[in-house]
């Protein structure tokens, strides 16, 4: 049995989750969430409680049961509280904006890099080095803010690029003179 799969879910007040065909659809304050649920997982609702079950023990179910089960809980987290990622850009000249829903930046080069920002999650920039992704879908904001960085990763001799807030970026010295 899975130890993260077995473990009920509790529903907060003011949110709803619905079962239906296979689908988790979940409803509350910050939006509306949905899952398709693969076969071979159950999810049901009882007393104020969502409870995710597999029907058989295959490998294959034992994976999914903690990983829907993971997904749904963190469904009702996205739309209790939200998900968000804070990005900072590193570098002389490094800076952004957005342009209604296109993230404009320039990391250095003569050219600016342009990233549309997908719906259900929302981009703002602050101090023109700060990137703020938000939303309901935490692998929504996780993917968002991965293509984002992947523009410009941190490199390690000048620690110049696109990092995660709080990111430690291991330093590497440059080339020394021997005499």
């Amino acid at each position: 049995m899975s130890r993260i799969g077995k473990q009920p879910i509790e529903i907060p007040s003011g949110v709803t989750v619905t079962v239906s065909d296979g689908d988790v659809r979940v409803k509350g304050a910050k939006g509306e969430s949905a899952l398709s649920v693969p076969a071979g997982i159950a999810v049901t609702v009882a007393d104020n409680q969502v409870i995710v079950e597999r029907t058989g023990d295959s490998k294959e179910l034992r994976a999914l049961h903690g990983m829907v089960r993971s997904r749904v809980a963190n469904m009702v987290a996205g739309v209790t509280t939200g998900f968000q990622k804070v990005l900072e850009l590193h570098g002389v000249g490094f800076r952004a904006a957005m342009q209604g829903t296109t993230l404009s930046m320039n990391l250095g080069g003569a050219k600016a890099f342009e990233y549309h920002v997908p719906d259900g999650v929302t981009v703002s920039v602050q101090d023109n080095i700060n990137i703020t992704v938000e939303g309901v879908d935490s692998q929504q904001v996780g993917e968002v803010a991965a293509e984002i960085r992947d523009y410009y990763p941190p490199e390690p001799y000048k620690g110049k690029g696109v990092r995660y807030r709080d990111e430690y970026v291991r330093r590497k010295a440059g080339k020394s003179v021997s005499a």
